[in-house]
């Protein structure tokens, strides 16, 4: 067991590695997929959360174990999904249509809000069974099912506020380092 639960540590270290070198390909830079990055965290925090919740619920405990960590996996793959949309909308608009970042990130969201939670909804509402329902083999699943639901619903929440944010601060500095860049480079 002790094995296992070290092999599945590394795999959830490979797949946050694998997703942010993806990102990186599709959108040809390291920065926006550090953006997107800062979503898993958030998961992560309502993956225990979830967790949490669903201990003081049921009667039974339930521990981090194997399929709960399992559950951290997915939603690495899951979470990032809303981050991406907003990030890549952002980019289309400032890049094809000349839109002003600030204007583009706001009108991405906007744009972007009713899939970001037709998305999410299905997929909490699809693992909702696996956590209320008590039947054969749930004390096994619960866990993993609390997880995913606390961690979409906690990154969706503030994937909606704070990655905007963050992409307009990451934006705004490098905005601010070209000129710094092009200024030396004028004197020099």
């Amino acid at each position: 067991l002790r094995q296992t639960v070290e092999t599945v540590r590394w795999d959830l270290l490979l797949a946050v590695a694998i997703v942010y070198l993806l990102m990186s390909a599709l959108f040809e830079s390291f920065l926006y997929p550090f953006v997107i990055m800062f979503s898993v965290p958030l998961a992560a925090l309502g993956g225990f959360v979830g967790l949490q919740v669903l201990n003081l619920s049921v009667e039974a405990q339930h521990y981090l174990d194997v399929l709960t960590m399992l559950g951290f996996v997915i939603l690495i793959g899951t979470v990032v999904n809303n981050a991406i949309l907003i990030v890549h909308q952002s980019l289309n608009h400032m890049r094809l249509e000349g839109m002003p970042p600030r204007e583009a990130i706001r009108d991405s969201v906007r744009l972007r809000l009713r899939p970001i939670f037709m998305s999410v909804s299905t997929s909490v509402f699809g693992m909702l069974p696996l956590v209320l329902f008590p039947g054969a083999g749930s004390e096994l699943y619960r866990g993993l099912g609390s997880v995913v639901v606390g961690g979409l619903i906690v990154s969706t929440i503030f994937t909606l506020v704070l990655v905007p944010a963050l992409f307009s601060l990451v934006l705004d500095a490098r905005q601010a380092l070209g000129r710094r860049l092009g200024a030396v480079a004028a004197d020099g």
